[in-house]
């Protein structure tokens, strides 16, 4: 989890997050040197489960969640924000497709929306987007990896980070390159209240369409890159000596 000036609906996510995680968990929270009282909120929650850590300047959000995801020990990562409210299974139902398939290497699942009061106003995220579709051609025309639904292999991190500069965001950067790797496992089923409101870190309104264009070619020159990078390393590996 990052968070930032996220004081008002923070108490609700962590009480709603911490009732769907085991007692085995972690929950890492990186904040991005919040200036409104929810690093001191963080402090004082009292779970043993928590993993705390300050940015000392403001990050933003990739640079936030590229941090917590270094920071992460476990096998599954499930991302989260600050404002949501997660349903109870929603860590089981996500962990159960990893289980369920050892090729899967992100999973994700639908959510329904709510606004700043709580009240819902959609009951599908991933209707709103045309159905899921987690191919890189279907996210190339059009984003359907929403970071606080999504659920990701530690495998995934080798290849994902750092996170590229011209990625447009941190969920679409992991999710393509999950899918590079393995499969992408969609669960059918509203695991999360997602909030909608002025304050969201990702934007409400859709890009220009020049924007979306660019960001297209970014994520493809990005992912290029990435797997270059990683043939050529294991193209240096020395192999083995002659008996």
């Amino acid at each position: 989890m990052a968070t930032y000036n996220g004081l008002r609906h923070l108490d609700e996510q962590l009480h709603s997050l911490l009732a769907a995680l085991g007692p085995e968990d972690e929950l890492v929270v990186v904040d991005d040197a919040s200036t409104d009282g929810t690093w001191e909120r963080l402090q004082r929650f009292g779970d043993t489960r928590m993993r705390l850590h300050r940015n000392p300047e403001n990050l933003g959000v990739r640079g936030s969640f590229q941090r917590a995801l270094s920071l992460v020990r476990s096998d599954v990562i499930l991302l989260a924000d600050q404002d949501d409210v997660w349903e109870r299974d929603k860590r089981d139902r996500l962990l159960a497709a990893f289980v369920s398939d050892p090729r899967v290497m992100v999973a994700v699942s639908d959510a329904c929306l709510i606004d700043g009061d709580g009240r819902r106003f959609a009951d599908s995220f991933m209707a709103t987007r045309g159905g899921f579709d987690g191919s890189l051609a279907g996210t190339l025309v059009r984003s359907r990896f929403l970071g606080c639904a999504m659920a990701v292999r530690r495998d995934v991190l080798a290849l994902a980070l750092p996170i590229p500069a011209r990625a447009p965001m941190h969920d679409m950067w992991l999710g393509v390159v999950g899918g590079t790797l393995g499969r992408v496992a969609y669960v059918d089923a509203p695991l999360l209240r997602y909030r909608r409101h002025g304050g969201n870190a990702s934007p409400a309104r859709s890009p220009s369409r020049l924007q979306a264009v660019r960001w297209r070619l970014d994520l493809v020159v990005a992912l290029g890159l990435r797997l270059a990078g990683r043939a050529l390393s294991l193209g240096a590996r020395p192999g083995p000596r002659p008996g």
